[in-house]
């Protein structure tokens, strides 16, 4: 008998422990699986070496076909008019408003103390939109000979004497040695300037009258040397200072050029590229 009392304690105090691990286990919820142990974050790749950029091909530079590297011809189909030693004060105006009729563009090699004297002229050969060039101080045949102290002077105060008229925003890209007569000292010192040196192929001598019987001989002679020699990309020199004859020439010559070619004024950006 006190061994049944003995078995069915044990079997009370059995349940009663099992019991109280259920009352345990529902007032604490099995534990969340325990976080994931954080690895260490991946290396970031080291940044690309920024790509080389190659640099920009330079443009080519077209180098000068006339003498002592001076150019002769525009390199283009279009044919260049070009008026030195001005500007006049008869003349020009002249020269302009033939131009002006017909929309075409030129090129104007002007002397440095004319510029001086008539900046409304030069003001006015710039709105129309011709191209500007440098044609020496004074037109000393012989400024190549000079001293680079001179020719430095020279060429700087006839650019300074036409950006005085125009605005100091102007291209002067151009320069034109009085009489053709380059070197290539003077050349060089152009283009120190940032001036290309511009020659001619084609020249009816319009300054030379001492073989001519009359005006109209003259005239003549002037029409027909450009008509004859004239090709795709010529630079035509001729004269509007002092040359009243010459304007005759080009009220004959605009049309029957216009007709033929391309017209237009040495790029302001200059012949080298």
């Amino acid at each position: 008998m006190a061994g049944l009392l003995v078995v069915a304690v044990l079997l009370l105090l059995g349940t009663a422990a099992r019991d109280s691990d259920r009352v345990t286990r529902a007032a604490n919820p099995a534990q969340a699986p325990a976080a994931p142990i954080a690895l260490p974050a991946a290396p970031s790749p080291s940044p690309s070496a920024s790509p080389s950029v190659s640099p920009a091909p330079s443009l080519p530079v077209r180098p000068g076909d006339g003498v002592a590297g001076s150019f002769s011809t525009t390199g283009t189909q279009a044919v260049a008019l070009t008026f030195d030693d001005g500007p006049d004060p008869i003349n020009t105006p002249k020269l302009l408003a033939l131009l002006r009729q017909r929309h075409i563009h030129a090129t104007y090699c002007m002397v440095g103390f004319r510029v001086r004297d008539r900046p409304d002229l030069v003001r006015q050969i710039y709105a129309d939109g011709h191209t500007l060039c440098n044609h020496s101080w004074q037109h000393l045949l012989d400024l190549a000979k000079r001293d680079p102290a001179y020719l430095d002077w020279d060429l700087r105060h006839t650019n300074d004497m036409i950006h005085a008229a125009v605005g100091a925003d102007a291209p002067i890209k151009y320069f034109r040695a009085p009489g053709g007569n380059f070197t290539p000292e003077l050349v060089a010192k152009a283009k120190s300037l940032g001036m290309d040196s511009i020659s001619w192929d084609v020249d009816p001598r319009d300054w030379e009258h001492t073989h001519d019987a009359n005006a109209s001989a003259h005239i003549a002679r002037v029409v027909n040397a450009v008509q004859h020699h004239v090709r795709p990309g010529s630079i035509v020199l001729s004269h509007d200072n002092g040359q009243p004859n010459t304007i005759t020439a080009y009220d004959h010559l605009l049309p029957w050029l216009q007709e033929r070619f391309t017209l237009a004024g040495l790029p302001p950006e200059g012949l080298s590229g």
